[in-house]
């Protein structure tokens, strides 16, 4: 018999399931010509629209019942389908464990769809059930965190400690939060020097814009140009590294003011390793707050071998 494949989809009642599988098997890079189908475990409270059933050639098919999951009649749905590949929204209620596929369905993808604000609840009484669902995830997506996201990094953790391999993603109202948490960054901030290279430079860059204040006491250690801005203030400049951000025609320049008081003697576009500390407060050219650099010194430097930056 020929391999199917399988794309597992599970998650607590009302987690956005099914809404996550509408979606996606309505989006141009899911397409296939063949027949998809589409088995579901649970009665969410997004139902699948017959017109994009059709429009995706998918087939739906309903197993109400837990000892009804079973090899037996998931080969029986597949003799009646014919399916070339197979999403399963499966019963969050339903102990993972226990799911059993034919020997010819290879599961290619599995997801675990969260309702952020619901999460508490379900991880404090159904733990187990929890860990059995993300623990084979490759991706687990955490939806409706706007009114959470101060807990979003209790949320990573408490899946990390089961999945320490698995994609975390965070979506509120306007999709995905690009936040980095602390335990991601790729240095220790419990040190009290932190010194940025290439693979380094962009992330610090990034956090500083949303969390600054986890730089304050540090000395930061980095290799940069100087930019010296028409009309900036006396006393400034701001060292900072190019950075590719789509395509090789597509650069910018990412650094902060930096208070230095040779500033004037330094050279537009010449390198430096500059130690500093940070503050975030008022600067005119930021039009309100945001992170400034403190120079405790400036060296000068040679041109690094990369000196366009990665965000690796």
């Amino acid at each position: 018999m020929k391999t199917k494949s399988v794309y597992m989809i599970n998650g607590f009642l009302e987690a956005g399931k099914s809404q996550f599988i509408a979606f996606t098997i309505a989006q141009n890079y899911f397409q296939i010509k063949g027949t998809t189908l589409l088995i579901v475990c649970e009665e969410g409270e997004t139902e699948y629209s017959p017109e994009l059933l059709a429009k995706t050639r998918t087939v739906m098919e309903v197993i109400e019942d837990e000892a009804d999951f079973n090899t037996t009649k998931l080969g029986q749905l597949e003799r009646k389908v014919k399916p070339d590949r197979i999403i399963i929204e499966y019963n969050g209620m339903w102990n993972f464990k226990n799911c059993k596929l034919p020997w010819n369905w290879r599961c290619e993808q599995q997801i675990t769809v969260i309702n952020g604000e619901t999460f508490p609840m379900y991880y404090a009484n159904m733990r187990s059930l929890f860990t059995e669902m993300v623990r084979g995830s490759e991706m687990i997506i955490f939806n409706r965190c706007d009114n959470v996201r101060d807990e979003l990094p209790t949320y990573r953790r408490n899946v990390k400690a089961v999945n320490t391999s698995a994609d975390v993603v965070f979506e509120d109202a306007n999709g995905e939060i690009d936040e980095i948490f602390e335990e991601d960054l790729p240095y220790d901030l419990s040190q009290e020097e932190i010194v940025l290279d290439n693979n380094t430079y962009g992330i610090w860059y990034l956090d500083c814009m949303e969390h600054a204040e986890r730089y304050f006491g540090k000395r930061l250690v980095m290799q940069t140009l100087v930019m010296h801005p028409e009309k900036f203030p006396k006393g400034y400049f701001i060292p900072g590294r190019m950075a590719m951000t789509c395509c090789a025609d597509d650069m910018a320049f990412l650094g902060y003011a930096c208070e230095y008081s040779g500033a004037e003697e330094l050279k537009d576009k010449e390198w430096i390793v500059l130690t500093a500390t940070l503050t975030k407060e008022y600067f005119s050219d930021y039009k309100g707050e945001g992170p400034v650099l403190h120079a405790i010194s400036v060296e000068k430097s040679k041109e690094p071998k990369e000196p366009v930056i990665s965000f690796g």
